[in-house]
């Protein structure tokens, strides 16, 4: 799937060595089925460790059986909580859920938007901003082209890479040398944290 991307980036001096260690992105899009699901992970995710995210979603899918806008609706917070969820992230799925049920957020389309208009339509949602909207953009519908400028590890990643500190808008324009890839890109900036 990014063949020619992985051509394009491989004649960058700064990835060009990750991309002969780690091989091919293995980012591919999901089904349509799945996006209320990976959004409920990506709500879940936030602010924690891979693992303990992990961990979390994990419970909360052996509690609801189905996780689908119905069954959250049903479920009572406190059940919620109880798989391990702040009671914040708690009224997020709350509203993610009622705003797919009533058809405010009509998921089954956003797959037919620009970038921009899927921002706009998810941050809508209670909990889901810039970055957790770059994130389903990457993830779950595998758009070449989103940089995500405010995720930790990018900026970590880009850090080892130049040896120096930039602030965002500096790594905004350092990033455009990989467009229109800036996904595949992002992806090989996080391995190279793997054994950090």
């Amino acid at each position: 799937m990014w063949k020619k991307a992985q051509q394009f980036l491989k004649k960058d001096k700064y990835l060009a060595s990750l991309i002969e260690k780690y091989g091919v992105c293995t980012i591919k899009p999901i089904g349509k089925n799945d996006y209320f699901v990976s959004l409920v992970e990506a709500i879940i995710g936030q602010q924690l460790s891979g693992k303990a995210a992990e961990s979390i979603f994990k419970k909360v899918r052996l509690g609801l059986k189905n996780v689908s806008p119905s069954e959250i609706i049903k479920c009572k917070d406190i059940t919620l909580r109880s798989y391990g969820l702040s009671w914040a992230k708690v009224k997020y799925l709350k509203d993610l859920a009622h705003k797919v049920d009533r058809g405010d957020l009509k998921i089954n389309n956003l797959s037919n938007l620009s970038n921009e208009k899927i921002i706009e339509n998810l941050t809508q949602v209670k909990g889901i901003g810039q970055w957790t909207a770059e994130m389903f953009l990457m993830f779950s519908l595998a758009r070449p082209d989103v940089f995500p400028v405010d995720d930790l590890g990018i900026r970590k990643g880009i850090r080892k890479m130049l040896g120096i500190n930039l602030e965002s808008e500096k790594i905004k324009i350092f990033a455009r040398r990989w467009k229109p890839y800036r996904t595949v890109a992002s992806w090989y900036v996080w391995k190279s944290l793997e054994n950090i």
